[in-house]
């Protein structure tokens, strides 16, 4: 027997019975937990690459090249004879951003010395060619240049200026830059880059480890933050794609953003993309990013005009614009300048005496930044433009748009509405600022808008009077009704009924216009009632053709409204735009072709280059003969009728053409008229619509004279239709000998001659218009 407890006992075990297993550890479940959290980790880290990885990729080969569409205006073109005085070629260099130098040593520089004037162009890559950057000198006298040399003494035929940067298309946009490929931009303010921000560029893959550990060394030893161990792709990818928080994700995103994008593009790549997008710098809610746009902002000159101390500048903003703005900080900013040389001479890439030169050197930089706001005319360019482009093309493809916008004429008009207006307000004892002004001025020829004004206040935005307002135009519409009379055989010498005239309106009621000085002025030759803006002549003229004659030429001049048919609109009782009133008359003063009004010379892509030209485009409307006639009725009104203080404030061997228009109440007071190739239109009047003491030879002509007188227009030599022929005739039409006391000499379309003839001692027995007396001349 076998006790229970005897060894024996301890060594059997009865059959089928089961051995209890040992509890498992905990270190096993650890591992197991471990390997699990690490492959979820490894996964999500997997996609979150991949993530990244679009990111960077559809970031870098989008963002690198979205750069809103920028706007250039015409370039100044410099030739021997050009009538731009010196004064105005000053005026437009420091515009430009060019600066006063006692020898124009660099691009975007000039020096004057008497009548002297020498240029360091910048150069430009216009949409017709490159313009060469390069010094030249002119020589003025009182009516303009009369030399054009390089620095070398030969003779240039011409020479562009590089255009004003107008802005963007749209203003909402805040970054601003103007690109640089890599090849295009100095060595050694390349090589100074690298230097300066990271030495190891080329051996890295986008993380510098050593140089995180030189900076944790720094920060440690010396208690605070002091320095970053970020490489230029660091900086690059936090610039495009990462805010500025300092938290471990962020930066743990940063690195691996950086290694993707070492692994997808070469160092060139993302250096050129760098150099053209690191922040340098602020205007207003414009942020100035890349070294383009930063020696054009801080110095005024180009890239490559950049002498060693300002290259050194542009790379030592980069550690902090704000902090080292060398315009509001430029102790600071020199401190940080001669860092950048230090280390440049320290690495060889300057010599001992170029750091001397460059570290004893000023800064340097332009007193202000160039700046160019012009709301009228970027409302009426985003409107042309509207009809070409998606608004997303002009955000992001990077386009260069090459407007019709003279800087110099656009300074002109606003210099001119701005100082004039308050004098019409104390002339008339009115009270200040009551009086608004709106002012289109275009070159007939081409019909480019080369000016224009949409308030008082030009760089107002908002409400664009020049498009958008539109108030009746008074006599400014009569041209329609005489030359639809010219083109129905009329002639200049044609005697006009000016009597008082009743008209029925076919609503019951009755039209009864009356002249503004409300007299009869018996029968005034056709030329006449024009030159005088006689109403009753006028209105009995434009029923005697018909209504419809009358308003088939004013849809023909380009008055594209929809106008309702009655005798009033002839009068000028319908409302248009001073836009508007530009394109009617840009057929008369283009001698009968139409073209549309154009603010576009051409538009480039920077891979593409030009990918639309804006040529002319005209249609013949009228005939040279009938359009010479009204030229030259509408001259008359600048040498004997309502504009006639053309002729005493302006140069006599001007030719000039033109109508005044005052509407009821003298609510409205216009000008339209043209001399040589430059035609101007000027609205006056007040917002409200309330009366005002003014006309049109009152209140819009003195600003046309004054914008013309300082434009001086080249004055063109005008031809005559081969069926136009002259004749001299007398008060009453009728044609008389040269020789005769009261004969002038007038044009007549072949065919249209006076029947008529007589000698100079003979009397007609009709009656002879009654002359207007100088004060009348004034009024319409």
């Amino acid at each position: 027997m076998i006790r229970k407890n005897s060894p024996k006992a301890r060594k059997a075990k009865p059959k089928g019975t089961i051995r209890p297993k040992k509890a498992p550890g905990k270190w096993p479940m650890v591992v197991k937990l471990f390997v699990q959290l690490s492959l979820v980790a490894a996964c999500l880290l997997f996609f979150w690459l991949i993530y990244l990885n679009a990111i960077v990729r559809e970031g870098f080969e989008g963002r690198r090249f979205k750069i809103p569409a920028r706007v250039y205006s015409e370039a100044q073109e410099l030739y021997v004879g050009a009538s731009i005085s010196q004064d105005s070629l000053v005026a437009l260099l420091q515009k430009l951003g060019y600066r006063a130098a006692d020898e124009a040593f660099q691009a975007g520089r000039y020096s004057v010395r008497g009548a002297r004037v020498s240029v360091f162009t910048r150069g430009f890559n216009f949409w017709d060619g490159v313009e060469p950057a390069g010094k030249i000198a002119l020589q003025f006298n009182a009516n303009g240049i009369t030399g054009l040399a390089a620095e070398n003494g030969q003779t240039l035929p011409l020479v562009r200026l590089d255009p004003l940067y107008i802005g963007q298309i749209y203003p909402g946009i805040t970054e601003d830059r103007v690109p640089y490929s890599l090849d295009t931009i100095p060595e050694r303010l390349v090589l100074g880059l690298v230097l300066v921000e990271d030495e190891r560029y080329f051996q890295h893959w986008g993380i510098s480890f050593r140089g995180i550990a030189r900076a944790l060394f720094a920060n440690i030893s010396s208690g605070q933050a002091s320095q970053g161990g970020s490489t230029l792709t660091n900086q690059l990818v936090k610039n495009m794609y990462l805010t500025s928080d300092k938290t471990l994700t962020r930066k743990i995103k940063e690195a691996l953003m950086s290694v993707i994008m070492e692994m997808h593009y070469s160092k060139n790549d993302i250096l050129e993309t760098y150099m053209n997008e690191v922040y340098i710098g602020q205007q207003g809610a414009r942020a100035i990013n890349g070294f383009g746009l930063g020696a054009e902002f801080y110095f005024g000159t180009t890239l490559e005009g950049l002498q060693i101390h300002q290259q050194a500048m542009l790379i030592g903003l980069i550690k902090g614009p704000s902090y080292y703005n060398p315009r509001r900080h430029p102790k600071r900013a020199k401190s940080r300048r001669d860092t950048v040389l230090s280390v440049w001479l320290r690495q060889g890439l300057i010599t001992q005496a170029e750091y001397r030169q460059a570290s004893s050197a000023a800064l340097d930089i332009a007193s202000k930044p160039r700046q160019s706001n012009y709301p009228a005319f970027m409302d009426a360019l985003r409107r042309q433009l509207a009809n070409d482009y998606r608004k997303e093309d002009l955000l992001g493809e990077g386009l260069t748009i090459f407007t019709t916008l003279d800087p110099l004429a656009q300074t002109i008009l606003e210099q001119q509405v701005a100082e004039t207006l308050p004098k019409t307000e104390q002339r008339f004892k009115l009270a200040a600022n009551i009086l608004e002004a709106a002012a289109v001025l275009t070159r007939p020829s081409t019909g480019d808008i080369l000016a224009m004004l949409g308030g008082r206040e030009p760089r107002a935005g908002g409400f664009n009077r020049a498009l958008d307002a539109k108030r009746p135009i008074g006599s400014l519409m009569k041209p329609a009704v005489y030359l639809a009379a010219l083109e129905q055989g009329y002639s200049l010498a044609e005697p006009l009924n000016d009597a008082d005239v009743t008209i029925a309106a076919g609503d019951g009621t009755f039209w009864q216009p009356k002249n503004y000085d409300r007299i009869a002025h018996g029968q005034p030759m056709l030329v006449d009632a024009l030159a005088k803006s006689y109403n009753q002549a006028t209105a009995r003229l434009g029923m005697q053709i018909g209504l419809v004659g009358v308003f088939d030429v004013i849809a023909r001049l380009g008055v594209s409204d929809s106008i309702p048919l009655v005798p009033a609109v002839m009068l000028g009782a319908h409302g248009m735009s001073p836009m508007e009133v530009a394109q009617m008359y840009q057929t008369i003063s283009g001698n009968g072709f139409y073209s549309p009004l154009n603010t576009i010379r051409a538009v480039s892509h920077p891979q593409l280059g030009v990918i639309q030209r804006y040529d002319l485009k005209v249609s013949q409307r009228f005939s040279p003969e009938a359009i010479y006639l009204l030229q030259a009725a509408m001259h008359e009104a600048t040498v004997m009728g309502t504009s006639a203080s053309i002729q005493w404030l302006l140069p006599s061997h001007w030719w000039a053409a033109g109508k005044t228009g005052t509407t009821d109440d003298n609510r409205d007071a216009w000008f339209s008229g043209f001399t040589g190739d430059r035609q101007l239109v000027v609205w006056v009047g007040r917002d409200n619509n309330k009366t005002t003491p003014l006309t049109g030879s009152t209140g819009a002509l003195p600003i046309w004279i004054k914008v013309m007188a300082e434009l001086r227009p080249e004055q063109e030599r005008r031809g005559v239709p081969l069926g136009i022929t002259q004749l001299d005739v007398n008060e009453a039409g009728i044609v008389v000998p040269s020789g005769c006391d009261n004969a002038r000499s007038l044009p007549f379309i072949l065919g249209t001659e006076p029947v008529a003839s007589m000698s100079c001692n003979e009397q007609d027995n009709r009656a002879v218009p009654r002359k207007s007396t100088w004060w009348q001349k004034l009024f319409n």
